[in-house]
């Protein structure tokens, strides 16, 4: 007969805590003096950091070590010994000395950080590394003749780093130095706006200099402005002119408008020794635009935000042949080839299952939550993780045919929807560009009768003083400073745009499984005769014993007594699981198998969810009850939205949860379960057909063409810098219950846009008065126009700020 511990015992164990990674340790054997581990990798970890005069790497925070999986090097990074894979992953090499950089997720702390910038004193050969912390990436500097990349992965993996190479990694191309060119252009804008002024001070003073030197000044002044004109702001005259072309109005007509007036018009003035020109004020207006756009552009490089199934697959998988086991690219699988996928290791490609049982989560895929499971001689398609044990297959199609790429390549979740909402500044800039035509063609014609020479002055000053240098910094300074609070609470917009078109939505749409659920996480019921923590403890022991996603749940339940030994274990494939635990026979699995009677009814209490039967000693117990975990807050965050949006749910899932989800989605929410990626792309668009704004939030390839066809698509994820399909948006999943607080404070900062919008009018106003009346001075021109952009940038960037403290945003 079994024993029962002594609560010394269960004390010991409940309050024993990792010293590695902080984890609960279920057995206290697992030791290195005072010191406990929940498991002999995170003791292999510790061994090897203090072995290698690294200890220091646990003062730097409480228990900041990453659980390590098991790991027997092997041919498991064979492929980086291929010289082409290895060419198209370093960054540089000159035969001698490589740089790459590696994705390491595991990264979280500043121990982390402290650890791996110390990699020279692990292994000899690395000469420098360096942490992005942001991006979750390592840099190494190493010297090829005394480490490989190979080595140096297998390195990272044993300290719990594995880097993550995806197949995307070997495809990668460099980004365009569109934020250099930028930057240099600020630059020039910026020098010659502050030599223009410095030459404009006689002007501004009235001060008596040398006519020579004033010639000297004004001449010196048109050469600082040309590079501005030829350079910095040509943008604006190219978005212009190929608005124009596309018989399109967009706010950088009026813009390029302005500037071609100030530049005309003071080479006139400055050639025919009239005046010295507006050459300042050009520039300094196209210096404030310039910084704008940069505020405007700037937004989360650390994230992307289109990322294909390329990404969501390794570069490698191991062919099984006669010879033994070789880590290959997945490019070079032929069909027929026998592979094996373990552990969370993904199926790169469709193939037959020969050995081992499958168990295949395909959430991300197709939203289905529950994995399912595989025989020998059945089909496994492309996409599916393996949560069991190792399986072996035979591929029938290559990669590249694979149900996976085949559905991320077809054309309807490939396609575009074409944006329904348009920049705010450029709906108000096609209006804009008429009113000021007006006034400076009716200034124009006002004057013409008396004064020629007023007629134009008055037309060209109306050009001048109304480019709407305030209108266009209003948005990008508004909204970017929006996107910027947003980001502080771990939910990243694409562009300041993105802010504008979460304000204008009307209709929300959710995925459920990953998205409104944990994906890695359920809850667990327990329905039956109840159980004291030993019998607990009995049936969590015999459950670690098993690789099956539902024994992997159980093992996690929590219990207050030291681990039990088990002996006679057995599993079968189908059925279930036994053995003598702790003297105990103990059963868990199908009901049959569990209540020891064939041909038993087998379907849970409920009649819904997955369930697990146990018996102790051949007496049925009750039944283990799984059902999805929903994220904190979700209950009250939907009933926060259904008052002002209309609300929907696809789901990949079947309907059992159907009930649930409509107490607090609401009568009025549309629910529609078994929908696959099309369904749900249909789904959309026959919204936009209606006329509605839609924001689609999921989290998996399954929502990846609903993601992209919504007016904003917003992933939902667990890590910010994992794999995340292509998007509007990235939410870091806890965050999710404040959704509708940053719709509120979307919503708020689209009004803060058009407050700024009536400020820069008034201004337009004041230079106006003076303008129709020709009396626009080169120094009145210099003062508000600077002034104008200035003060609106500070007001709309306060006022942001202070609407997101209204918002709970802050």
């Amino acid at each position: 007969m079994g024993r029962t511990p002594t609560e010394q015992e269960a004390a010991a164990t409940e309050k024993t805590t990792c010293f590695h990674c902080g984890l609960d340790c279920a057995d206290i054997s697992i030791a290195v003096g005072e010191k406990y581990f929940c498991c002999r990798g995170c003791k292999a970890v510790f061994e090897f950091l203090n072995d290698s005069g690294l200890a220091a790497y646990y003062q730097d925070g409480e228990s900041p070590g990453v659980k390590p999986e098991s790991f027997e090097p092997g041919s498991r990074f064979a492929y980086l010994d291929s010289a082409e894979i290895r060419q198209r992953l370093v960054d540089f090499s000159d035969g001698t000395v490589s740089r790459i950089t590696l994705s390491l997720p595991q990264i979280h702390c500043a121990s982390c950080v402290w650890l791996l910038e110390n990699l020279y004193r692990l292994r000899d050969g690395v000469r420098h590394s360096s942490v992005n912390f942001p991006r979750k990436e390592l840099t190494v500097v190493f010297e090829d003749n005394k480490l490989s990349l190979r080595q140096l992965a297998e390195l990272l993996t044993r300290m719990g780093f594995e880097p993550q190479f995806r197949l995307d990694s070997i495809d990668k191309q460099p980004a365009p130095s569109h934020k250099r060119s930028l930057y240099l252009k600020i630059g020039v804008a910026g020098f010659c706006f502050g030599n223009i002024m410095l030459l404009s001070i006689p002007q501004y003073l009235s001060l008596d200099i040398e006519s020579s030197l004033t010639v000297l000044f004004r001449y010196t002044s048109v050469g600082l402005a040309l590079p501005v004109l030829l350079y910095s702001a040509g943008g604006y005259f190219q978005s212009a002119y190929t608005g124009l072309r596309q018989k399109l109005i967009t706010i950088d007509v009026p813009i390029a408008l302005g500037m071609l007036a100030l530049v005309i018009r003071s080479g006139y003035e400055i050639f025919s020794g009239l005046g010295p020109g507006y050459l300042d004020s050009f520039t300094g207006l196209a210096f404030f635009l310039l910084v704008g756009r940069l505020f405007q552009q700037k937004t989360y490089d650390h994230l992307s935000f289109d990322r294909d199934y390329r990404s969501y697959f390794p570069i490698s998988v191991l062919r099984v042949t006669a010879q033994g086991e070789t880590s290959v690219p997945i490019a070079e699988l032929n069909v027929g080839d026998r592979i094996r996928v373990r552990n969370q290791e993904l199926v790169p490609a469709d193939g037959i299952l020969l050995n081992g049982e499958g168990f295949l989560d395909y959430s991300f895929v197709t939203g289905e939550s529950e994995p399912q499971h595989r025989a020998d001689g059945e089909q496994v398609y492309a996409g599916g993780r393996q949560v069991g044990g190792a399986i072996e297959l035979r591929v029938t199609k290559k990669a590249s045919q694979s149900y996976l790429t085949r559905l991320w390549n077809s054309p309807l979740l490939q396609s575009q929807a074409q944006p329904h909402i348009t920049d705010l500044a450029n709906r108000v800039g096609k209006y804009f560009t008429a009113a000021v035509l007006v006034v400076a063609a009716g200034a124009a014609l006002y004057w013409l009768p008396r004064d020629t020479h007023l007629a134009l002055n008055a037309f060209t000053s109306v050009l001048i003083i109304a480019c709407p240098c305030a209108l266009a910094l209003s948005s990008p300074f508004a909204l970017g400073t929006a996107l910027r609070l947003l980001g502080r609470k771990e939910f990243y917009l694409r562009t300041p745009a993105t802010v504008e078109a979460l304000a204008a939505v009307d209709t929300i749409v959710f995925d459920k499984t990953g998205t409104l659920t944990k994906s890695q996480d359920s809850e667990i019921l327990f329905e039956g005769s109840p159980l004291t923590a030993y019998e607990m403890s009995l049936a969590v022991s015999l459950a670690r014993q098993s690789t099956h996603p539902v024994s992997r749940r159980l093992a996690q339940l929590p219990h207050s007594t030291p681990k039990n030994e088990v002996h006679d274990f057995a599993e079968v494939a189908g059925r279930g699981i036994t053995g003598q635990v702790d003297g105990h026979l103990v059963r868990l699995g199908r009901r049959d198998w569990a209540s020891w009677t064939p041909g038993a009814e087998n379907t849970s209490l409920s009649g819904a969810d997955t369930a697990s039967y146990l018996s102790i000693d051949k007496k049925m117990r009750g039944q283990f009850r799984f059902t999805n975990k929903y994220r904190d807050g979700v209950p009250a965050m939907v009933s926060g939205l259904r008052q002002n949006y209309h609300l929907a749910l696809l789901s990949g899932d079947k309907d059992h949860e159907q009930e649930r989800l409509r107490g607090f989605l609401g009568e009025d929410a549309t629910l529609i379960f078994e929908q696959s990626p099309h369904d749900k792309l249909a789904y959309i668009s026959r919204l936009q057909q209606e006329n509605h704004r839609v924001l689609m939030v999921g989290d998996g390839l399954n929502d990846g063409g609903a993601l992209r066809a919504a007016d904003v698509g917003i992933a939902v994820s667990e890590d910010t810098a994992a794999f995340s399909p292509g998007c509007d948006g990235i939410l870091r999943a806890d965050g999710l219950a404040a959704l509708p607080r940053y719709l509120r404070f979307a919503r708020r900062s689209l009004t803060v846009v058009k407050v700024s919008f009536a400020l820069s009018f008034v201004y337009n106003l004041v230079g106006l008065s003076f303008a129709v009346t020709g009396q626009l001075s080169p120094l009145i021109s210099a003062v508000l126009m600077p002034a104008s952009s200035i003060s609106v940038v500070l007001f709309a960037t306060t006022l942001t700020g202070l609407q997101a403290r209204a918002a709970g945003v802050d």
